[in-house]
């Protein structure tokens, strides 16, 4: 990933430049305009973290970088003589792939195709018939950063396809097929989080899901005052590997032991009345989604009051918790949260924890709007100080979910 020069959206980040950048690839590629232009978000998690497959809460919110996706027909010329097919094409990655349309087969495992593909396969399911098509895929949202850049690209895939289809899915019903892609295709057991942000972002909302009921509760983040600063550690991840498989599996041997359906259900009280039942891991692990739980709803409480230092608080006690108890943090990230909570809010910081899967990526601060060009310096030049690594910074406000723009 390139590291950004500033921790400002600018012109070059923005989704007005995102899709030019799309619509010039298509015509470079394909020689004629694009016949379909659509979007869709990456989302950071201000807390809520390895909630979601357990049933419990998140408090995300969509970002402002987005998958773009131009598109139209291929030429009479290049329709194929039996079998509709289709060409996707990353702008980013200099990479192309074709697939027939009549039955999908899996890329090798770690094939960005895979997430395109389990989309496709999820609209074949449902007997819809797609005519054939070429599609120019354009990203600003950073890779293997915790920033769900898969879910935003199954979700605009699944916007291309309902413009081209003249057909529009229920909300949650594509939020679980794109999840489905990511289960069925790209072989990661994600929970609903992010591709729910992704389909059902808002401007100036941050949401908090049940994962359980699937609800969603807008919480307002209108404040001037205060803004998400976004850290990118510059050290990649893969949740493909079994790190997030394994704690997830931990998850349910917990649920099991405590005799509940998930650890939705379980509580502090419970947990230490099997304690000495367990081993100490899945103790350890039991004891982050419960308490992590709570710190979600105390924040939404907190953001929704724009009690500013609560929130910060739990953020940071959330991190300790992803860092000892879930295990899922690293040296790189514990550094920016020890530098963010050094600055303080005296200097402009508020909260930060890392976000996302872990084991590398982002991690997510509440920045106080006058002061976030000066934390960001800190930030960074502490941390290259640190790590040798230069890191990525920008700063967002809560954006808008999918949706097409030119059909």
């Amino acid at each position: 990933m390139t590291a950004l020069p500033n921790s400002q959206l600018t012109a070059d980040d923005s989704l007005a430049t995102c899709v030019q950048r799309a619509e010039l690839s298509y015509v470079d590629k394909f020689d004629k305009p694009p016949q379909w232009v659509v979007a869709a978000p990456g989302r950071v998690n201000l807390i809520g973290e390895h909630t979601d497959y357990n049933e419990g809460f998140v408090l995300p919110m969509a970002i402002q970088r987005y998958v773009v996706v131009a598109a139209g027909l291929k030429p009479v010329a290049q329709q194929p003589c039996s079998g509709n097919t289709a060409v996707f094409h990353s702008a980013n990655l200099g990479d192309s792939f074709h697939t027939t349309l009549d039955k999908i087969t899996k890329s090798e495992p770690g094939n960005w195709s895979n997430y395109v593909k389990g989309v496709l396969a999820g609209f074949l399911d449902r007997e819809y018939h797609l005519p054939s098509f070429q599609a120019v895929i354009q990203s600003s949202v950073p890779v293997g950063g915790g920033l769900s850049s898969s879910a935003a690209l199954e979700v605009a895939v699944a916007t291309l396809l309902e413009s081209i289809l003249e057909t529009s899915l229920a909300a949650s019903e594509k939020a679980l097929l794109c999840q489905q892609a990511e289960h069925q295709f790209a072989g990661v057991p994600c929970g609903i989080m992010d591709q729910f942000c992704s389909v059902f972002g808002q401007e100036d909302v941050l949401m908090l899901i049940d994962c359980q009921s699937q609800k969603i509760q807008s919480i307002a983040f209108t404040s001037p005052d205060v803004t998400v600063l976004i850290a990118h550690s510059n050290v990649n991840h893969e949740l493909v590997g079994g790190e997030y498989r394994e704690r997830r599996q931990q998850c349910e041997a917990a649920a099991h032991a405590l005799g509940v359906s998930s650890l939705r259900e379980a509580t502090l009280a419970g947990l230490e009345n099997v304690a000495d039942q367990l081993d100490e891991v899945i103790y350890r692990r039991t004891r982050h989604v419960i308490a992590e739980n709570t710190r979600t709803l105390q924040a939404a409480d907190a953001i929704g009051a724009e009690d500013w230092l609560t929130a910060g608080e739990l953020m940071f006690a959330s991190h300790a918790s992803l860092r000892d108890d879930y295990e899922v943090s690293c040296g790189e990230l514990d550094i920016l949260v020890d530098i963010a909570q050094e600055i303080g809010v005296p200097g402009g910081v508020y909260g930060s924890r890392m976000t996302g899967g872990g084991f590398g990526g982002c991690t997510v601060s509440l920045v106080k709007t006058d002061l976030v060009s000066s934390v960001s310096e800190m930030l960074r030049t502490s941390y290259l100080e640190k790590t040798g690594i230069e890191p990525s910074l920008f700063a967002t406000r809560p954006a808008r979910g999918a949706h097409v723009i030119q059909a």
